[in-house]
């Protein structure tokens, strides 16, 4: 699974921009099947975006050190 860095949220939104325009162009001149495919990537880049942001807001889970066991001994 491909995680994002949170700093890149940004470029996230610039590559949205472009994909927009793009998907603007191509109902322009009407070419269906390049805007199945940009739909199809705007859903996973805002799927990614959304995922990225939720992961941002929880906190770590410190699970601290572990210890080792003390010796079995036998009875």
């Amino acid at each position: 699974m491909l995680s994002v860095n949170p700093k890149m949220l940004p470029r996230l939104d610039e590559i949205e921009e472009d994909l927009l325009a793009r998907r603007k162009r191509a109902a322009t001149e009407g070419w269906q099947g390049e805007i199945e495919g940009i739909d199809l990537t705007l859903a996973f880049l805002r799927s990614k975006r959304e995922q990225t942001r939720r992961f941002q807001r929880v906190a770590p889970v410190d699970l601290g050190l572990p210890h080792p066991r003390a010796p079995l001994t036998s009875q």
